[in-house]
């Protein structure tokens, strides 16, 4: 196979549109950046697969004939889903994957393996018909070792599948779906790699199961401004058949590839025999990872063996010193580093659950880091690795959380599956920067004391170096106050006499529920539901926002549940308490958090800057107040072509939100704004200007008019810089707009869109999911376009249902998809009745529990109780 290099830094593409660059974020696969020349071969291994939900027998079998199964490439989920589908509409039960195809000659002589990186509920894996490989659980990776199992270059091979996310109380979260506030998406729903390695290799460091060992572990001590120690374990073993002598090789680079410093350390290596190479390097005057400046160092690791490289890649680290202080909050390479405020986030997407592309877990992070979050909490299980890598690019801390939700199950083999998920957690995410945090426990459980201090431990066993991230757990949860690191707690908990002695962080901040039954909340709104809502919705959370800078100093901030709006299994709403919905689309709420970032932030990735944004549509049904969310020293409000103007300060008071929403009282007037249309004849005088200023410059400035009539679609490719990918698996978001002549958009526009595609792409979903034609909500409706595996030109159209004289014209927007950088591996198949398009025939309650409505109550009120005692903060 041909090396491929993954680039050393941002690779640039032409602009897909407005004139905006585009580049292309590195891909960890098992870890590693791969690293040209090296020795260690990568295939992506997503595409051609047949598919089918549901089990049939003898499916495994190599005789098997799939040929009407659907063919589909991965990341998958099970069937395609509306956007709003919770209380339990997601299939769960058996589905089954198979491939055939040819080890690629190119590794002859090599080791070669599938590393599937996460597949949801419990597997079995077959080979050629045989069953190679059983694993449970559905958010960390797992491999089966091709070579081990008789197969070679040049032979044609048959992988077949089988996935069950049915309810299993044996294995963590254990909890049923039906009492669970998220969903357990089915399918291969992240990444499968091929991965051909020599017979003396780095090892894998989940695989091979050695605690604090395995793989590359770069660990630090003595960090400040003018140096850091860098010490890097690198675990090697010996898969041939006799003695090898090799030296393991390390170089350090700066960001962009140049050598700082390089390292070599010879060892030998007796057949099956596996050993730790130690070494230790020195920076002097490092630049110091921080959520504000990011700084990547990379490490390249090489084995060499008589003047050739045979294995090898790439680690990217930061080096940062993280310190929690008690009284003294969290300090950050020596300094104070004030309030960590971030966000939570589940994987959970609209139309395809689960199944994010790689693109779709960084734009994902680029949103959140947009919107001010520089702490991240992931809920309730380990990410995508493709999500930790753009936090590390990004700067957002992370809080990594073990698979776990309001249960827990006495038979003691349920602990110790918890215990190894934390291991392999450790093990997978421990090189990260963003990494500040463990939550080794299960998420507002009762547990007992035991399972605390073990879990606890673990994560000091795992990571027996200086500056190991901390473990988070619940304040009044089993051993937590007396001997965890940090404590989950709210604002005011540092005020308390019983206080305690640790960081106090508020693990979910936001939530107004008026009960966990109904939950009626004025910090939940759909953003279908207009301007009223969203706006009461964005005032909630800068109201939660502001309680996190009450602080004596112990308390050090929060995350807020939740961001993107998501399906969930014990309720027939999504939650609709995001910042985006299940799109991504801003709501107000984005803006507010938006504007607490500094405006002389200077971020190499994420937006920044000076801003202003109206947060009022003119409509005849607007409120009398003008709400202004900026960053600024004040805001200059003008309306009706500067007739009429005030200034008021944005207020950034000690012990609350940086920046205050500043609200101008009484405005608006649809009667006044009418008199310059309807009785002037001068329309173009109805807007608002609101102008940013600092130190008495205006330096952002936002104009806003009310939408007239709808007379023209408008589209725009969501692509936060980064391009769409043809290798099957990749989509991206294009949004119509319905707006008027000049372009202003109409937000009580109500028409359906349809949208066709020309050029390699297709489009996710159809009218069975309301995917398309989609209705407009709050002016714009979004489709997914998923491209395939050729390079090339793109056009997507959008047209309402019901055209007409004086209906809304037409649209259409081309951009362009890019190559894959890694080969496929698969073989090229005959394409099946695509029945992903015709999910909505489909029986869609298969293996879900009729439950009475005794059972129903009972369950829900379990589940009330439980969350009365973790999920909110009490009402003073």
């Amino acid at each position: 196979m041909k090396n491929v290099l993954f680039l050393l830094t941002l690779l640039l593409f032409p602009s897909l549109m407005h004139g905006v660059e585009s580049y292309r974020p590195e891909i960890s696969v098992a870890g590693f950046i791969p690293l040209q020349g090296s020795g260690r071969q990568i295939y992506n291994f997503n595409p051609g697969w047949r598919y089918y939900k549901g089990d049939v027998q003898g499916a495994e079998s190599v005789s098997f004939d799939d040929s009407a199964w659907e063919i589909v490439s991965t990341p998958h989920t099970v069937e395609l889903m509306p956007a709003e589908a919770s209380g339990c509409r997601n299939y769960q039960g058996i589905v089954w994957y198979r491939k055939r195809f040819v080890i690629p000659a190119e590794t002859k002589g090599q080791n070669v393996s599938i590393h599937f990186e996460a597949v949801m509920g419990k597997q079995s894996v077959y080979l050629n018909g045989k069953l190679v490989k059983e694993h449970l659980g559905g958010y960390l990776p797992f491999s089966i070792n091709l070579t081990e199992n008789g197969v070679h270059a040049g032979d044609s091979c048959l992988i077949a599948v089988l996935a069950d996310n049915s309810d299993d109380k044996t294995f963590p979260p254990g909890k049923r779906q039906y009492t669970l506030d998220f969903a357990y998406h089915g399918g291969i729903y992240r990444d499968v790699w091929m991965i051909a390695k020599s017979a003396v290799v780095i090892t894998d460091a989940v695989e091979s199961g050695r605690v604090a060992g395995g793989g590359v572990f770069v660990h630090y001590d003595k960090i400040s401004e003018k140096s850091a120690e860098v010490y890097v374990d690198t675990e090697v073993r010996n898969d041939g058949s006799g003695m090898r002598n090799v030296s393991v090789e390390t170089a350090f680079t700066d960001a962009g590839g140049k050598l700082i410093k390089q390292i070599s350390g010879s060892v030998t290596l007796k057949a099956g025999e596996t050993r730790t190479v130690k070494q230790k390097l020195v920076v002097n005057k490092p630049q110091l990872w921080s959520p504000d400046s990011p700084y990547l160092y990379r490490v390249e690791s090489r084995v060499k063996e008589i003047g050739k490289y045979i294995d090898g890649g790439i680690t990217r680290v930061g080096i940062r010193k993280a310190e929690f202080k008690g009284k003294d909050g969290f300090w950050l390479n020596g300094k104070p580093f004030g309030q960590l405020i971030g966000a939570n986030r589940h994987q959970d997407f609209a139309y395809v659950g689960n199944a994010l592309p790689n693109s779709g877990h960084w734009r994902d992070a680029k949103k959140l880091r947009d919107a001010g979050c520089r702490i991240i909490r992931v809920a309730h299980y380990p990410q995508d690795p493709s999500f930790m890598d753009a936090c590390d690019e990004l700067g957002m801390f992370v809080i990594v959380a073990t698979p776990g939700w309001q249960y827990w199950n006495k038979d003691p083999e349920f602990a110790l599956l918890v215990h190894e998920n934390t291991r392999q957690i450790i093990r997978r995410d421990r090189n990260h920067p963003s990494v500040l945090m463990w939550e080794p426990i299960l998420n507002e459980t009762r547990y007992p004391l035991d399972f605390a201090l073990e879990a606890l431990q673990i994560t000091k066993d795992e990571y027996p170096y200086p500056g190991r991230p901390v473990a988070a757990a619940d304040v009044h949860s089993a051993g937590v106050r007396e001997n965890y690191d940090v404590v989950y707690g709210w604002p005011g908990d540092d005020e308390k006499p019983d206080a305690p002695e640790q960081c106090i962080f508020t693990r979910e901040f936001g939530e107004n529920v008026d009960d966990w039954y109904a939950h009626n909340n004025n910090n939940r709104a759909s953003r279908s539901w207009g301007e009223r809502p969203l706006l009461v919705q964005s005032l909630s959370l800068a109201r939660s926002y502001d309680e996190l800078y009450h602080t004596t100093g112990k308390f050090i901030g929060g995350a807020q549940w939740h961001p993107f709006d998501h399906q969930r299994g014990y309720h027939p709403d999504p939650y609709w308490g995001g910042i985006f919905d299940a799109f991504r689309q801003p709501k107000y709420a984005y803006y507010m958090f938006r504007s607490q970032t500094a405006a002389d932030l200077k971020h190499p990735l994420a937006d920044c800057g000076p801003m202003v944004y109206i947060a009022h549509e003119m409509s005849p049904f607007s409120d009398k107040d003008v709400v202004i969310f900026s960053n600024c020293d004040s805001v200059r409000l003008s309306v009706y072509d500067g007739t009429k103007s005030w200034t008021k300060p944005v207020v950034h008071a000690k012990g609350h939100l940086p920046n205050a929403p500043v609200v101008f009282e009484n405005v608006w007037d649809f009667w006044e704004a009418r008199g310059y249309s309807y009785t002037e004849k001068n329309w173009q005088k109805v807007n608002f200007v609101a102008e940013g200023i600092i130190d008495g410059k205006v330096v952002c400035t936002q104009k806003k008019m009310p939408s007239r009539r709808s007379t023209k679609l408008r589209l725009y490719v969501d692509t936060q810089g980064q391009p769409l990918v043809a290798d099957g698996s990749d989509f991206i978001v294009v949004v119509a707009e319905v707006t008027d002549d000049n372009g202003n958009v109409r937000r009580l526009a109500k028409e359906n869109i349809v949208f066709t595609v020309e050029g390699e792409a297709e489009i996710i979903g159809d009218a069975s999911i309301n995917a398309n034609p989609r209705a407009v909500e709050f002016g714009s409706a979004p489709v997914l376009i998923r491209s395939t595996r050729k390079a090339g030109k793109i056009k997507v159209k959008a047209r309402v249902q019901f055209e007409g004289t004086h209906a809304p014209t037409s649209a259409e927007i081309e951009f362009e998809s890019v190559p894959a950088i890694l080969p496929f591996c698969f073989v090229e198949q005959q394409k099946a009745i695509n029945t992903e398009m015709v999910t909505g025939e489909m029986d869609r309650t298969s293996k879900q529990p009729i439950l009475s409505e005794e059972e129903r109550l009972k369950l829900l009120l379990e589940v009330e109780r439980q969350q009365t005692e973790f999920g909110v903060k009490s009402e003073e």
